[in-house]
């Protein structure tokens, strides 16, 4: 007959009573805890859940624009196709705030670095008014289209709007009309690193 165990007297080394509990709430609360951190987390410091600068447009083909370059050639917005284009519309007066917007998305383009060659700025003049040289002169490499017609309807802006038209010919975003760079920047260094055209 095998020999058995002797009995473990009461005063023996017996598990304590209620570490059993214990172990298994200290279980429980370290399984609980990234939940718990996480709805605080979601509840006392919510995120923005808009990431763009600029205002989302529903996708729909930019309007045909025609025109001539301040050079006397012709125009057509279709021959951008390929390319990111940043559109200001805009009288050839061009207020402060007109200048703003040349200023911004100048200086926009600038800080995408290698990539800046897919963007190409594009200033429709409205109305009758020249711009001045001096300003032109500020801005090499802008595109000037004098409108042939009325200046074309675009959606949720006026005749002073600031558009991102894709390398398809799509309307992507509108701009506010005080444009910040660092906003825009952020907008086009997105989509230029997502796009696998233009």
């Amino acid at each position: 007959m095998p020999d058995l165990p002797p009995p473990i007297s009461p005063g023996g080394a017996g598990p304590a009573p209620g570490r059993g509990r214990r172990t298994l709430l200290l279980i429980a609360a370290v399984v609980a805890a990234p939940m718990v951190a996480s709805y605080v987390a979601y509840t006392l410091f919510p995120r923005d859940q808009r990431v763009n600068y600029g205002t989302l447009l529903a996708t729909a083909p930019a309007p045909a624009i025609r025109g001539s370059r301040d050079d006397g050639s012709p125009f057509r917005l279709e021959e951008l196709r390929g390319r990111w284009v940043l559109l200001v519309m805009g009288r050839g007066e061009c207020d402060s705030a007109c200048e703003r917007k040349l200023y911004s998305i100048r200086q926009a383009r600038a800080m995408q670095g290698r990539d800046q060659d897919r963007i190409v700025r594009v200033w429709i003049v409205v109305g009758d008014a020249a711009p001045a040289a001096t300003l032109l002169a500020e801005h090499p490499g802008l595109v000037v289209v004098r409108e042939a017609e009325a200046a074309p309807a675009m959606p949720s802006g006026g005749a002073d709007s600031l558009y991102l038209i894709d390398p398809l010919g799509n309307l992507v975003l509108r701009f506010p009309d005080d444009p910040d760079i660092k906003g825009i920047a952020s907008d086009l260094t997105r989509l230029l690193k997502a796009s696998r055209i233009g």
